[in-house]
């Protein structure tokens, strides 16, 4: 058991940055705002995440006027994609080695 939980990436540890990853998994694109408020957390919340996924290099930001507005938009690097399908793949370890599969 402590063999795969040394497998699992401490940059998806914190409910937030799962909640990202999962939005991004699913979506190419996704604005800050839409992040933000599907997510329910502060502006600052979410950016210092955003922040912590982005120097590991799990996501790139793109940034863009829509109309007069800027706007901030993230997807997941295949980088990103990889190492978060592998934390998901050691938890369902964990989660059948519990279970007795």
């Amino acid at each position: 058991m402590k063999e795969l939980i040394t497998h699992l990436r401490k940059a998806f540890d914190h409910r937030v940055r799962l909640g990202v990853m999962s939005m991004l998994m699913v979506t190419e694109w996704v604005d800050f705002t839409h992040l933000r408020d599907n997510l329910e957390v502060s502006d600052g919340n979410l950016a210092s995440h955003l922040k912590a996924l982005d120097k590991e290099g799990y996501i790139e930001l793109r940034k863009q006027f829509i109309g007069r507005r800027p706007n901030t938009s993230y997807k997941v690097t295949e980088k990103g994609r990889i190492a978060f399908l592998d934390h998901l793949a050691y938890l369902e370890k964990i989660i059948n080695l519990q279970k007795g599969d």
